[in-house]
């Protein structure tokens, strides 16, 4: 069915290179920043990073310093897709005039958080799938825009508290089901689509090198803990990256060719209230609302294991 979860906490080979350097403006405990820096392990030296607005770019490229010491270009929240596109199809060009050695293989990476990727950048990006360009897409989902002030995403679970769908008399903050970036990338029909966590770092690099060597389009969505938005204390952040698997919230998948690869399968989940109970953005659910999102995790779960049959 999968891969089993012990396999991904075998020992692998690591480069201790950091492209993505220490003394970043990351808050503590910030899952984005440590979901970056496995990224770049994975990516190496030959590679161009185009980042969107949000908070990678915030905390690591603060004038005159920077956290990047590889290739790295900050555009628009909405149009990484174009621009790591137009530079995949340059750089064709001028290989093909000679201009560049021909042996030389460089990377194409494109990052953004939720909003430059399921709101704002989502035209862009859904272009660049759909004509075919040789990229990696790594989305960086903390389930809200934190860079701005907490407010909702569509990529905002069921439920949260934000500053933009606030807690009331008649609200029980988000309204609305997390969009399901992953499967729209599938819709594209591209030659790869994965999940994945910093929680399980060994997971995330292979997934990134399986991306980055894949021909044509790749999507890459990987859940990043925001102490500061999720109201969480920020020694916790590995533990609730795992419990989100382990609950079946954020299962941890690959879609090669269309065919779909479960990389946890769990014999049972465990109950979504041991993840809802350890974030303050969730601390006003009544029970009837956590069993309410119980049962649609469990059946979004199960149609995804019947995909992978």
């Amino acid at each position: 069915m999968g891969i089993e979860q012990e396999d991904l906490f075998a020992p692998r080979l690591v480069t201790t290179e950091e492209n993505f350097a220490p003394g970043h403006r990351a808050c503590i405990g910030c899952g984005e920043a440590l979901a970056v820096r496995h990224v770049c392990k994975a990516l190496g030296n030959n590679v161009i990073i185009v980042t969107a607005t949000g908070c990678v770019e915030i905390i690591s490229s603060l004038l005159p310093q920077t956290s990047w010491r590889v290739a790295w270009i900050h555009t628009l929240f909405e149009n990484v897709g174009a621009v790591v596109s137009g530079i995949e199809s340059a750089y064709k060009v001028r290989k093909r005039k000679g201009k560049v050695p021909a042996a030389k293989e460089v990377k194409f990476v494109g990052f953004g958080g939720d909003g430059a990727t399921t709101d704002i950048g989502i035209q862009a990006l859904s272009g660049a799938m759909e004509r075919g360009h040789d990229f990696l897409y790594c989305c960086f989902d903390n389930e809200a825009y934190m860079n701005t002030g907490i407010q909702r995403s569509s990529s905002t679970p069921y439920g949260a508290w934000t500053t933009t769908a606030p807690v009331g008399k008649k609200s029980i903050g988000q309204m609305t089901r997390k969009k399901n970036m992953p499967e729209i990338a599938v819709a594209h029909r591209i030659p790869y689509v994965a999940t994945a966590s910093p929680s399980y770092p060994f997971d995330l690099m292979d997934k990134v090198k399986r991306g980055v060597e894949t021909e044509g389009p790749a999507y890459l969505h990987i859940l990043s803990v925001c102490p500061t938005g999720w109201r969480s204390t920020p020694d916790i952040t590995i533990e609730l990256g795992r419990l989100a698997v382990e609950t079946g919230i954020f299962p941890l998948y690959e879609v090669i060719n269309g065919e779909y690869r479960l990389n946890v399968d769990l014999p049972k989940l465990k109950p979504v209230k041991e993840y809802l109970k350890k974030q303050g953005r969730f601390k006003h659910l009544t029970e009837d609302v956590i069993e309410q999102i119980q049962a649609r995790v469990e059946e979004d779960y199960m149609r995804l294991r019947e995909k992978v049959k």
